[in-house]
């Protein structure tokens, strides 16, 4: 089969999102709306995706480099959206057309309905479903012999009969095309209706009128047609979508402990053995290695963790973890942070665009910012650069081998050598040569019978 056109109709304002948002921009598991039908089209083959915006272009920079973005003069109706698309269509071959409001539609539906509206020899092939409670949806229309006539709408005002509103067959707002009988037919729907919008599924008639067969597709499974029109449907939509996206994992090999309490974005990563414990949020374009484990309540954002990495309750955003690094609990690592083979970064410590080297231990209680800190380096608790003067940022140097004492601060610019040593309660100013011993306090001075001194006087008599 020819690589079919897709087109994704999003010119819709979305007004009951109640949102300065494009709804079509909401996003779901890490994704905008819009984005879960392109990437089902990506991922069917299609030769070419088109977007369908409206007169005020919200999405454009919003979509992916490879797709048409076509624009919706003004409001009127579907048939009108996808008339906008045409100077994209194929002179042959098929369209598929979608709603970017419809995003649990997958590729393996794409690909079932191109093989049948290919077998079928139709004009048109629209996705049908059958429901119990058709609400507003609108109903499919057939002949005496079963074959497809028509949609007409049933929304509050609409066009629908009581008879027709007893159909349960419904249209999805998904159809494939002839893209050469497509573009005869466009021009020729009206907007004689209750809403006077020009609506596509009106383009069957148009077609049967020129002879040519119309053809359904009914889908089995009603969640791949479900729809966003406000914050409601989306967290339904999501829930879907969530569950999707756990259960391909654990089918891949990873322990999610608790799916109900973990989130996890459409485009996180996670190799086999690795274990997410419950109350985790992952996030962005997260990607963790095998044999890890995310201790309970921990978030991770657009992090990079090798393999056999351990995070204990912590917050990881934007950093990278190589194999065997341990995290937590109660650490922050923030953008630009990095933790060699075998790193630790322990209780209450936050790192920040620094280099971790292999083996360094950063046990507990410390900031560290903007710092290149070298092999088998063991920083003691309490450990402090000092970064920034009031204007700028500056970095330290830490080398392979030192041993920090407790409640060191480095102020930066400052650099310390391989194998070096800090007293206890040191404040680093200048650079620490290889193998010295930094001492950088005040001496002590105790005041003898100091107390005493200080008691309050015995108070007097009467």
């Amino acid at each position: 089969m020819t690589a079919p056109t897709i087109v994704i109709l999003a010119a819709g304002r979305g007004s009951r999102m109640r949102s300065a948002l494009p709804k079509v921009l909401h996003p779901l598991c890490g994704r905008p709306l819009v984005h879960w039908p392109v990437q089902a089209a990506r991922d069917a083959g299609a030769g070419r995706i088109v977007v369908v915006d409206s007169i005020a272009r919200p999405l454009d920079g919003h979509l992916p480099q490879d797709v048409v973005l076509a624009v919706q003069e003004r409001p009127n109706g579907t048939a009108d959206a996808l008339e906008s698309a045409a100077g994209a269509f194929p002179e042959d071959g098929a369209v598929i057309v979608l709603s970017g409001d419809v995003p649990l539609v997958t590729s393996a539906f794409l690909s079932e309905l191109l093989a049948a509206h290919t077998a079928s020899g139709a004009a048109a092939t629209m996705a049908t479903m059958l429901l119990d409670d058709p609400g507003d949806y609108g109903r499919v229309l057939r002949d005496p012999a079963g074959d497809v006539t028509g949609v007409v709408e049933a929304k509050a005002g609409g066009d629908a009969t009581a008879d027709q509103r007893a159909i349960r067959e419904v249209n999805t707002g998904i159809f494939a095309f002839d893209a050469r009988a497509l573009r005869a037919a466009l021009p020729h729907v009206g907007s004689e209706n209750a809403q006077g919008e020009r609506y596509l599924p009106d383009v069957l008639p148009v077609l049967r009128a020129m002879g040519l067969p119309i053809a359904a597709h009914v889908v089995a499974d009603a969640a791949l047609t479900l729809g966003v029109n406000d914050r409601a449907d989306l967290a339904a939509v999501r829930a879907i979508a969530q569950a999707r996206i756990h259960d391909r994992l654990m089918r891949d090999g990873v322990t999610i402990v608790d799916p109900g309490s973990t989130t996890i974005d459409a485009d996180v990563a996670v190799r086999q053995d690795t274990v997410i414990e419950p109350h985790c949020t992952l996030t962005g374009a997260t990607l963790i290695g095998a044999h890890c484990r995310i201790g309970a309540n921990s978030t991770l954002t657009d992090a990079l963790l090798g393999d056999g990495v351990t995070v204990r309750q912590s917050w990881l955003d934007s950093c990278d973890l190589h194999d065997g690094a341990t995290v937590g609990p109660f650490a922050y690592l923030r953008p630009g942070a990095v933790l060699r083979r075998g790193a630790k970064a322990g209780t209450f410590v936050e790192i920040k665009n620094s280099d971790i080297g292999a083996g360094t231990k950063v046990p507990h209680l410390s900031y560290i910012g903007d710092a290149d800190i070298g092999e088998r380096t063991n920083l003691g608790a309490g450990t402090i650069t000092a970064n920034y003067d009031g204007r700028a940022k500056h970095r330290t140097t830490i080398g392979s081998g030192v041993r920090g004492g407790v409640d060191t601060m480095f102020v930066a610019p400052v650099s310390v050598g391989d194998g070096a040593w800090t007293a206890a309660g040191s404040v680093v100013t200048e650079d620490v040569p290889a193998g010295a011993l930094a001492v950088a306090r005040s001496r002590q001075t105790n005041i003898a019978d100091y107390a005493n001194r200080k008691a309050p006087a015995p108070a007097s008599a009467g």
